[in-house]
């Protein structure tokens, strides 16, 4: 039988796509807080990530959870981020280790780290640069998003050390369109093709970890960040690179 796994947001663009590439291979619980359109193939439930009884009752039976929902919007407001994305990682985090929930995939951003390039222009060839950046340095966000995303790695991390409850942070790079943006360098430089983001999910369900935070992103020419640890850890292989798709 296959696995269970819960994919909150599942409605959002990372959810739609890792549903495209692993339909087959899990079996699927979704929750959203928005109705599906009508020719949304799945049955959701719909339900907000901070309505404790519906995501109780929804990480009941299941052997992982990958938790994409919250508010994307780089220019939301504390009060959003505090409500959508810091709480309701919490509340889900809690509920996960309460059903005996084997392992957390949380969708974390490159926005924890925005600021690393505020001073630092990013330059890969410069030994003394802190580029590319590899998951083992502290947050600088570059909003408040990015420094929501931060704290739900921190919850993560206490979660892991309290309960043992297997947990990988993916700071999410570019994932936009089906090929990068052609006149935007940060773009290319992190950007995560849809194919790549299906197989990096993947092993993020597959491999064995305790705690780890990893970077999404195809194997981009220039990139900021590195894939070394997503490679050792999960057995990532990425197989695009945004500077064949730039002419």
């Amino acid at each position: 039988m296959n696995e269970v796994v819960l994919l909150t947001g599942a409605l959002g663009n990372v959810g739609r796509t890792i549903l495209s590439h692993l339909s087959d291979s899990y079996t699927w619980r979704l929750i959203d807080n928005r109705p599906p359109d009508s020719d949304f193939p799945y049955d959701i439930i719909a339900a907000d990530i901070l309505d404790t009884s519906a995501v109780t009752e929804a990480v009941e039976g299941v052997n992982a959870i990958i938790h994409l929902a919250g508010d994307p919007q780089t220019s939301a407001s504390w009060k959003s981020v505090l409500r959508n994305n810091i709480e309701g990682t919490q509340i889900l985090l809690e509920a996960a280790v309460n059903s005996g929930v084997e392992r957390f995939i949380f969708a974390s951003s490159n926005h924890v780290v925005g600021h690393y390039e505020t001073n630092d222009k990013p330059t890969l060839s410069d030994p003394n640069s802190p580029f590319p950046l590899d998951g083992t340095e502290l947050p600088r966000p570059g909003n408040l998003y990015g420094a929501s995303k931060a704290i739900g790695e921190i919850l993560g991390r206490y979660y892991h050390d309290e309960y043992g409850i297997s947990v990988i942070c993916v700071r999410i790079g570019n994932l936009n369109e089906d090929a990068p943006p052609v006149d935007y360098a940060r773009g290319q430089s992190m950007w995560l093709s849809k194919r790549d983001c299906g197989h990096l999910f993947d092993r993020c369900l597959q491999a064995v970890y305790g705690y780890e935070i990893i970077y999404g992103v195809s194997d981009n020419d220039s990139s900021y960040y590195s894939l070394d640890r997503a490679r050792t850890i999960l057995g990532y292989v990425p197989r695009d690179n945004s500077a064949e798709h730039i002419s």
